[in-house]
């Protein structure tokens, strides 16, 4: 039986209402959502606050969230799980967030170790699977479509 990490992420929409995609900072090409796993004991709002505010810069009270949906799961390729040996893959929660009106600039340098080097805000009908490895993009498919009724 698979073991899957916990996973949380972050759909975060500005005012006009486009969502975020960030590309990873030594991947040029690809893009996706902030995410990131949950440690052990912590509970998914505060992984999902912790994550945002290391990958994006953002702290919890400059957005709210508006929903959350979870139980996406996917597996990692073999070449990956030979590294991350104790899981398999990850199971993830997604949190749709819109940013408040005080939200300060997106800041992808907070952290020392900066995963994302660029972000673009984007209608959600404009992202495209190929941004991704293979092995995601089930995963974003029913996230796009659960979430803002887009078939990609």
């Amino acid at each position: 039986m698979a073991k899957y990490r916990p996973n949380v992420a972050a759909l975060v929409l500005n005012r006009e209402g486009k969502l975020l995609v960030c590309e990873r900072v030594n991947s040029t090409g690809l893009w996706q959502f902030p995410q990131g796993g949950v440690d052990a004991g912590e509970k998914r709002k505060h992984a999902l606050a912790r994550e945002v505010e290391e990958e994006i810069g953002l702290p919890s009270d400059a957005y709210r969230v508006l929903e959350k949906r979870g139980g996406y799961t996917y597996l990692y390729p073999k070449q990956v799980r030979k590294q991350k040996s104790y899981f398999d893959g990850q199971v993830q929660t997604y949190y749709l967030c819109r940013l408040k009106k005080n939200a300060p600039e997106l800041d992808l340098k907070r952290h020392k170790n900066q995963e994302f080097g660029r972000y673009q805000w984007i209608n959600p009908d404009e992202f495209n699977l190929k941004w991704l490895p293979e092995f995601k993009r089930q995963v974003y498919r029913a996230v796009m479509l659960d979430f803002f009724g887009v078939r990609l």
